[in-house]
Formats: structure tokens, sequence, C-alpha cells
């Protein structure tokens, strides 16, 4: 179904309510003043002529899941122009004991840096993930070491299914590794660039996380060897703020929630604050942006609209 351009007024409104949420932020994607439980700046942009949301994704530093989910019914390659789309840039940071380095969260395809002193913020780059059978591993791990202009020594396994590949690809156009990686302790397994862009947001690698050329170059200069990795699976998190419970959702719509969005909500001692048919809205959509669930004669704005 193609969408249609939604009227300038319901714009205006519904920017105004998505920025509230966090009206104190800077608007720069992927850097923000300082850490804290929710950050960015979610807004509104009209699709010009020839633009996908491919595209688009990463002039506003998001991944593929991100913006899709983000503008369901919209067409990803060729969307109408003029269209209203949703830039959902403003997360929910993951619900870590302890927040130092690097933490990927896999439901949502996206890596956060903790800067050790807190002084410079936090920081957030969307990435591409292992897909089915050669799924990204959890776990705690550390960089061991930092590779400029790596070299792909290609997998048995993946020359095993395209036996035209070389044993080594050089740097180059051609070598899916980019520009620079981070090999993790799990040696098999690095954070590194790519040379297809479009695959940011995607199941699409053997295991590796894979960042924007542009990010993996930023984030080479950010982190240093012993810098620990966090990878964790945190389709729900949820966060107070002025008042309200918000909600963000990620992955699959095959998987129940229900239950783990309560137990997290009590966890925290959120959930008398909560409607559950709201609550519900939004687990069932699973937009991936923070969605204001608390009653609506409490609301003050709402990140959903």
């Amino acid at each position: 179904m193609r969408a249609v351009a939604a009227p300038l007024a319901t714009v205006i409104m519904a920017a105004l309510l998505l920025c509230a949420f966090a009206k104190s932020q800077p608007a720069l994607a992927g850097v923000y003043a300082r850490p804290g439980d929710s950050f960015g700046q979610t807004h509104y942009y009209v699709i010009r002529n020839d633009e996908s949301l491919i595209e688009i994704a990463r002039t506003f530093n998001v991944g593929y899941n991100e913006i899709v989910a983000a503008n369901p019914g919209i067409d990803p390659f060729t969307p109408p122009p003029d269209t209203a789309v949703i830039i959902p840039s403003t997360w929910i940071l993951p619900d870590m004991a302890e927040k130092p380095g690097i933490v990927i969260n896999i439901p949502e395809m996206r890596l956060y840096v903790f800067q050790e002193h807190g002084t410079s913020g936090v920081l957030s780059f969307p990435v591409g993930i292992g897909g089915a059978g050669r799924a990204t591993p959890l776990g705690r791990f550390t960089i061991i070491d930092k590779i400029v202009h790596p070299s792909w020594y290609v997998p048995r396994s993946i020359r095993r299914a395209r036996p035209k590949l070389p044993a080594i690809v050089p740097p180059g156009r051609d070598n899916p590794m980019g520009s620079h990686a981070l090999r993790l302790s799990k040696r098999t397994i690095l954070i590194h660039g790519t040379n297809r862009p479009f695959s940011i947001g995607r199941q699409a690698t053997h295991g590796c996380i894979r960042l924007y050329p542009e990010d993996i170059a930023r984030l080479f200069q950010l982190v240093q060897t012993g810098t620990p990795v966090t990878i964790i699976d945190q389709p729900v998190k949820i966060t107070e703020w002025n008042g309200q419970v918000y909600v963000e959702t990620h992955g699959s719509h095959s998987a129940n929630l229900l239950e783990p969005a309560r137990k997290l909500l009590r966890g925290k001692g959120l959930y008398e604050k909560t409607d559950e048919t709201l609550l519900k809205r939004a687990l069932h959509e699973r937009r991936g942006i923070p969605v204001n669930i608390s009653p609506r004669r409490k609301q003050h704005g709402s990140a959903s609209n």
C-alpha cells in the first residue's frame, strides 16, 4: 500500500509531540551531550523525488530495520515524493548494571559507545548482524586488535558456498571488511566496516558486526584495545521521563513480549503507572521508537504520534 503525504499541520503537530520526548537533546544524529536513560531527537523528513528510505536512513545514521519499522506501509525502495516519514533517532539506553565501553543490542541492531568518564556523552551507530544459522553471539568480550585496511580471510564455509572466492581478499572496494576492523576476544567475530552500506540494519553477516563506512572510521578512533564489548538481547527497553513511562520495542513479531515487558515494568516500579492497552499496542506495532504508555489522562505528550 502506498502512503500519502501527511498534511503539513499534522506533520508539525506530530513533530512537536515527538521532539517533546527529547527536547533538551542536540539534533545531531549519533552524538549526544551526556549519558542518560534516553537521548536523541525523533523528527519528520519529507521525501524528495527519487529518494529511497535506504538512502534517507544512511543520511540520518539509522539502519534499514529502524526506518522501515518506524514507517509501516511505506515502500522502502520507491516511497512517494512529498511523503512525511519518521526519522527514528530517539533511543532508550539498554538496561545495564554498568555501561562501560561498547554495548550492542541485537534486536534493535544498534551499537552504543559509553565514554569512560561520561564527559563526552553517549554515541550510537546502527549495525548489521549475523543472519539465520550464523547469529552474532551474545556475551562479554574485549577488543584485542585494531586493524586499518584489513584483508578478508574468507571462512571455509563461505568458500564452500562460493568456490570462486580466493582464500584472502586484499583491501579495496571488493573487500566486505571495509576500511577498519576491531577484532574481539572471540577471534572470529569483528566489528568492521562494509562495502555494502545498504546492509546496515539487516541480518546480513556471518556473525560479525557491520557499520556504515563513516561510522567504523569514527568508532575506530574512539576505542582502544582492551575496551569491553557486551552483546545483549533486549527487545524491550523502558524508561520514565518527565513523569511519563515510555517503552521501546524491537525484533520479530513472532516473539511474545508482553510478560517480559510486564516483568521489566514491575522491576522498575512502573507497572502501576502504565496503561495495559497502550502497552499491548506498542508491543504489537514494534515501531522501534519510544512510545508513551502512561494513562492518557496523565500524558503531557506522546512519542508515538
